[in-house]
């Protein structure tokens, strides 16, 4: 199948004649006989035209400003969610010195998120790092790159989803309603709801999930400040040095990597931003600027939050026999109504944070079907003409996002899987998009440039990607457990399954099944007639961009 690196990076050789892929692949051609419905009246705008030179009608909602972009972006890493979901492992594993995984996190993926702005800021069309790789690498290798994704973003989807339980079901508790926190089967529930509705948002509006997106990153930002400097101020029971006290665990290597998981799982999505290029105005702007916004400012405001609510522990060895998250810590420091408060801002955030994966995992699919890449790829590429969204992609990633619901056993445990494949896709995507930088990529000038700097900020990325693999990957119990060792949490019912470490399994399961899929059906298809990188227009001529831009 595959032929050697080699063969699978070597960019396609540009032809000003490349033909644009057919409407039997799922990719419609621009029409100027019948615009979009959301091209502006009297023609195409530039930003549709633009899309054009890549063999797409302008055929989904093109309203999102910078600010929605970067909500969108900001929303899918939602700091409070993934601090909420995981703050006690990393607490439980090296006390208060687990904080500084946080900025070691932040700042990798900041170099990360500098590629991915540069190569967005090239290729504005929906589907992030599927779409890269297709213009930057051959067939083969984009596939399973976008394969390896989208799973991961369906499986990101059920684990934001059976974290909303975690606080809504308390906050409710504290409210009289007679629910039980604890109850799995109250948990599947509110999963199963909150499933259900932000499908029927995606479905309904993407205009309605950016305003959804905006409010709920203005209360989170604010709840996450607002709760920080309370507990700074009024509840603060540690010193600044509780950031150097390990609660008695030994400081070494191994504990740090694995205590390390609760900042890798909070601080990825950023391409969100660049995934929602085309319902964007000016992506090859708006996007990079959102992509490296989102991440600084997951980092500043998760960070501050982290400091507080460690410095509101009253004590720590307890917080850290006992395995406490922030719920606890606020529950230790508020009266019963602010720490209700407390919950329904995280719960929101976390609504909000499903509501924006979601999105962005649509998106995906979207374009992968467009491609005709998938299943089912018309109905899935099918975009409803006054709704304008893919209606059958979105109750696909749904539906495909509630499996895991069948046999739940508990948030982390899917984080696990979904978190390992989605570090391995942007790894594969930063591979890709190094080997075209040594074949020459970028040879036009965008709006966002990285220049000189750009194959030393890849490699970067591309160290950092490798390790955070290898962390991912170690068999462990607190971060790559085996099925035996959840303490009877998840059993695969067959022997030497329940022995293997989980992300193991499911990367297998997810290879395996595009393995016979690719053999199937992809690898049958005739040569691939994808529009080559930089061919013509396809970049912003050097003439169109501003005199700074061109300094």
């Amino acid at each position: 199948m595959f032929t050697g690196l080699r063969c699978m990076f070597t960019p396609r050789a540009t032809s000003a004649d490349a033909e644009v892929p057919g409407e039997e692949a799922g990719m419609a051609r621009l029409d100027s006989a019948h615009p979009s419905p959301a091209e502006p009246v009297g023609g195409e705008s530039e930003d549709s035209k633009d899309l054009s030179r890549f063999g797409y009608r302008q055929e989904l909602h093109r309203t999102l400003g910078f600010f929605s972009s970067f909500a969108a972006a900001f929303s899918y890493i939602s700091p409070s969610t993934g601090i909420f979901t995981l703050f006690a492992l990393g607490l439980t594993t090296l006390g208060g010195v687990f904080i500084w995984s946080w900025p070691v996190v932040a700042i990798g993926q900041f170099i990360v998120a500098l590629n991915f702005a540069e190569v967005s800021s090239h290729f504005p069309v929906a589907g992030s790092v599927f779409q890269w790789t297709k213009y930057l690498a051959r067939r083969p290798y984009a596939w399973f790159t976008g394969w390896i994704y989208l799973i991961a973003g369906i499986l990101t989807v059920t684990a934001v989803v059976v974290t909303l339980p975690l606080t809504i079901l308390p906050a409710l508790q504290n409210m009289g309603w007679h629910l039980d926190a604890a109850s799995l089967h109250d948990q599947i529930v509110v999963a199963a709801i909150t499933l259900a509705l932000i499908t029927i948002l995606n479905i309904y509006s993407v205009k309605l999930v950016s305003v959804i997106n905006n409010t709920g990153v203005f209360f989170e930002i604010v709840g996450m400040v607002v709760f920080a400097i309370v507990m700074l101020i009024v509840h603060r029971h540690q010193p600044i040095s509780v950031v150097t006290n390990s609660a008695g665990i030994h400081v070494g290597f191994g504990p740090f990597f694995a205590a390390m998981f609760m900042s890798l799982f909070v601080i990825y999505g950023f391409d969100t931003a660049s995934t929602l290029a085309e319902e964007t105005n000016d992506p090859r702007r708006k996007a990079p600027q959102a992509v490296l916004a989102s991440v600084g400012g997951a980092f500043a405001i998760g960070g501050f939050f982290l400091l507080a609510t460690l410095m509101a522990i009253p004590n720590l060895k307890h917080a850290v026999s006992a395995g406490w998250g922030p719920a606890q810590i606020i529950d230790a420091n508020f009266s019963k109504f602010w720490a209700t408060v407390y919950l329904l801002v995280v719960s929101a955030a976390i609504f909000v944070c499903c509501l924006a994966i979601m999105t962005a995992t649509v998106r995906l699919c979207f374009s992968m079907a467009r491609d005709g890449r998938l299943p089912l790829s018309k109905p899935l590429s099918k975009v409803h003409p006054h709704l304008h969204t893919p209606i059958w992609s979105c109750v696909a990633v749904a539906v495909v996002a509630a499996v895991p619901l069948f046999k739940y056993a508990g948030a982390g445990i899917v984080a696990i899987a979904a978190t390992g494949m989605i570090y391995l896709s942007y790894f594969l995507g930063n591979l890709a998009i190094g080997r075209a930088r040594l074949s020459g990529w970028p040879r036009e000038r965008t709006p966002f440039k990285l220049g000189k700097a750009g194959p030393v900020v890849n490699a970067l990325a591309l160290v950092y990607g490798g390790g955070m693999l290898v962390n991912f990957a170690w068999p462990r119990a607190t971060s790559n457990p085996t099925p035996k060792q959840t303490n009877g949490a998840l059993s695969l019912g067959i022997g030497f399954l329940d022995r293997i470490p989980i992300l193991y399994t499911v990367l297998i399961f997810v290879l395996l099944v595009g393995v016979i899929y690719y053999v199937a059906v992809e690898s049958r298809r005739s040569h691939d007639t994808t529009v080559p990188p930089e061919t013509g227009p396809v970049a912003v001529p050097a003439e169109s961009l501003p005199p700074e831009q061109l300094a």
